[in-house]
């Protein structure tokens, strides 16, 4: 099971984390994930499933594998916009699709 902790820093650097915070994730403090990140100990499904509903890939974070992603998958940034989107009362939703949809236009115009 070599290489879990060096794939779990990867993971956790490619979303700018730290370990407290990368940690928070999966629901263990900063000094555990340094644990799991060291190779000492090695984290559970508990854990790994909580980050996996972050966007962590889990497959890769045990096999080195990457899961493959359907054409329609969304990227971390657009998971979080689209979840940021929901919490936004209907009226600033309004507002916030015509806000994008004139970034759009003026993008494609230059």
């Amino acid at each position: 099971m070599s290489g879990i902790g060096e794939r779990l820093r990867e993971e956790r650097e490619r979303l700018g984390l730290n370990q407290g915070a990368f940690g928070e994730l999966g629901g263990v403090k900063a000094n555990a994930q340094g644990n799991y990140e060291k190779g000492e100990r090695y984290p559970d499904a508990a854990y790994l499933a909580a980050v996996a509903e972050k966007g962590i890939d889990v497959l890769y974070v045990v096999t080195g594998r990457r899961t493959p992603k359907p054409s329609n998958a969304l990227s971390i940034d657009e998971y979080d916009l689209v979840e940021h989107y929901r919490q936004l009362p209907e009226v600033d939703r309004q507002h916030t699709i015509k806000m994008v949809t004139a970034l759009v236009k003026l993008a494609l115009d230059q």
